[in-house]
């Protein structure tokens, strides 16, 4: 079967976002009244087209909700998703230098791609290509909210990676390990009680994988 095109599994509207997000508890996990989290939505949601129209991403700043409490959250089926025993450090992955946050606890991404087109790139190669084309590679705590909206852009032998998010070592360069998002087969470490879970992981930066492609938007903006 051809590869699902991204554009053909649209995000939820803000507010039902919104909604998502206070459902599943993300505005405890982030310190955050619920109310504050509608405000945004309703006001995005209000703007015609732009940031505020179809397709927008609502995210929560990785500060407020790390991936090690928002991966649990994510659900296929009836299996929660989980974070490998060898990432015991998820939470120290950071945003590349090139990637710019808004210093705000909320804020829009626009125009998700899941880069299908680039399997079978590695890290390495993949991220050159997104910045020629002026898209952001996506964070580990943006992929997890997109797959919390929208459980269907994470299928089986079309996953991604979350290149964006990158752990530097203790003397400045970038630890080989590179976050992403795909679907546990239950086998080794896993074990066979997650087969079919929504798993957040890693790939080596030189690494090639025929079944990941890399996330990336437009950009993010923190009002509309």
């Amino acid at each position: 079967m051809p590869a699902t095109t991204p554009t053909t599994i649209p995000v939820p509207p803000l507010s039902t976002q919104a909604e998502r997000l206070i459902e599943l508890g993300v505005h405890e996990i982030a310190g955050l009244p619920a109310a504050e989290i509608r405000t945004f939505a309703a006001a995005a949601q209000a703007v015609a087209g732009g940031a505020g129209g179809e397709g927008a991403l609502l995210a929560v700043h990785p500060d407020r909700a790390p991936a090690s409490a928002l991966a649990p959250l994510l659900r296929r089926g009836d299996k929660p998703g989980f974070v490998v025993t060898d990432m015991p450090d998820v939470d120290l992955f950071a945003p590349l230098d090139t990637v710019a946050l808004p210093d705000a606890p909320l804020y829009l991404l626009t125009c998700l791609d899941r880069g299908d087109q680039l399997a079978n790139w590695s890290p390495n190669e993949a991220l050159p290509d997104l910045t020629a084309k002026a898209r952001t590679p996506l964070l580990l705590t943006e992929g997890v909210h997109w797959v919390l909206q929208q459980p269907a852009v994470l299928e089986r032998n079309h996953c991604f990676m979350t290149i964006g998010s990158r752990l530097r070592k203790a003397d400045g360069a970038l630890d080989s390990r590179t976050p992403a998002i795909w679907i546990s087969n239950g086998t080794g470490r896993d074990g066979r009680e997650r087969r079919d879970a929504p798993k957040v992981g890693w790939c080596w930066a030189n690494n090639r994988h025929t079944w990941l492609g890399f996330a990336s938007a437009t950009g993010r903006l923190s009002g509309v």
